[in-house]
Formats: C-alpha cells, sequence, structure tokens
C-alpha cells in the first residue's frame, strides 16, 4: 500500500517558533507547597502564566516530591524560563504548609530573578470545617 505524502504549502514552512517575550520586566511567582508535592507558576503582570514546574514534572516520585531539593529544583526550572522571556523582578506569593516552601523562594531569587517582596496566602480556617482525626502511628 503506498503512503500518502502530505504536501506542506509555503506558509507552514515558513513559520518558526518565536521564543515569547514580555513587555514589563516585572511579574509574580506563585508557589503551592502541599504535603505531597510543590508546584511553582511564574507569571506576568496580568497573570498570564509564562512558566511553571513541579517537583514531579522534575522527575521526583513519591515521598521525595515534598523535598526541600525537589522544590528549588522545580522553581530554577520555572525560573530560568521566565528569565529567557525577559522578566527581572517577582512578587512571590507562598500557599500551602510544606517543606519546600523557603527552598522554593530562594531558588527564585538565585536564578537571576530579582524577588520583590514574599507574601504567605496559605489559606487558615476561621473555625470552618472540622479536621480529620490525629494521626496515631
Amino acid at each position: 500500500m503506498a503512503k500518502k505524502q502530505r504536501k506542506t504549502s509555503d506558509k507552514a514552512s515558513a513559520k518558526k517558533k518565536r521564543k515569547k517575550q514580555v513587555a514589563d520586566p516585572n511579574g509574580m511567582a506563585f508557589v503551592k507547597a502541599s504535603f505531597n508535592n510543590v508546584l511553582v507558576s511564574v507569571t506576568d503582570a496580568n497573570g498570564n502564566v509564562l512558566s511553571w514546574s513541579s517537583s514531579g514534572k522534575e522527575g521526583f516520585k513519591g515521598s521525595r516530591k515534598n523535598t526541600p531539593y525537589a522544590a528549588q529544583l522545580s522553581a530554577e526550572t520555572a525560573a530560568k524560563a521566565a528569565y529567557e522571556m525577559g522578566l527581572r523582578k517577582v512578587e512571590v506569593f507562598v500557599k500551602g504548609p510544606g517543606s519546600g516552601r523557603e527552598a522554593a523562594v530562594r531558588a527564585l531569587a538565585t536564578s537571576g530573578l530579582e524577588v520583590l517582596s514574599i507574601k504567605d496566602r496559605t489559606p487558615i480556617p476561621h473555625n470552618g470545617c472540622r479536621p480529620p482525626k490525629r494521626r496515631r502511628v
């Protein structure tokens, strides 16, 4: 059976993937550190996501995903991608009780982004739902 050949038009071959560039060098970085994983997303000033990473995306599995080292690697990956797009200064918003909070913020600062402020956005119940029973180990 003969294979069908796809014809490429001049427009399709002329298209090249261009690197995204941000007009404003200011942005925001959101770190969500849960007990199981760490998610880092870097956005521009309007809130449009430029880059993101997580401990699972970096190749960690199971209980190693919630380590500070995994959070550091995922923050570095997201920050480098955003830096290449022209982002230079970020406000950091941290959420969650995980162990990789400080490591992620430190990694954002060392990867070339200037950290303007750090805000804790961890949700705290004002006597809302009843919490689960305490673990007995």
